[in-house]
């Protein structure tokens, strides 16, 4: 016989148990950096209430200093833009979280990764 459970679990709910671990053993990393894995990667941060779209635009915001021309980076950096843009990624994957220190941090992996030396993103 089968049963029917009504319960449905959020994506909330395991974060929350993820967190539940981590805290545990007291897991807790507000470094800003790049992780070095095998995607490309957009990181934001900022205090108070930085949302993932203030990010985006934000990197998109570096199409300003992107040389089409030329394909370069020009006065400031574009790199952040240029991965948003990429036209060979396929899948994107986006994270928000405020960390301990009251600081919001958003990451965007993408795949396969972008930015890749005397290529052009589009």
């Amino acid at each position: 016989m089968w049963s029917i459970c009504l319960a449905q679990s959020s994506p909330k709910d395991f974060l929350d148990e993820h967190n539940k671990a981590r805290k545990e053993v007291g897991k807790k990393n507000c470094d800003f950096e790049h992780s070095m894995g095998p995607y490309g990667e957009n990181l934001a941060q900022g205090y108070g209430d930085l949302s993932g779209v203030d990010s985006v635009k934000l990197w998109v915001a570096e199409k300003a200093y992107y040389d089409e021309k030329n394909n370069e980076c020009v006065k400031e950096e574009c790199l952040h833009y240029t991965q948003v843009v990429w036209n060979t990624t396929e899948s994107v994957g986006c994270a928000r979280a405020k960390c301990d220190n009251d600081w919001m941090y958003v990451i965007c992996n993408y795949y396969p990764p972008g930015n890749y030396v005397e290529m052009r993103p589009y």
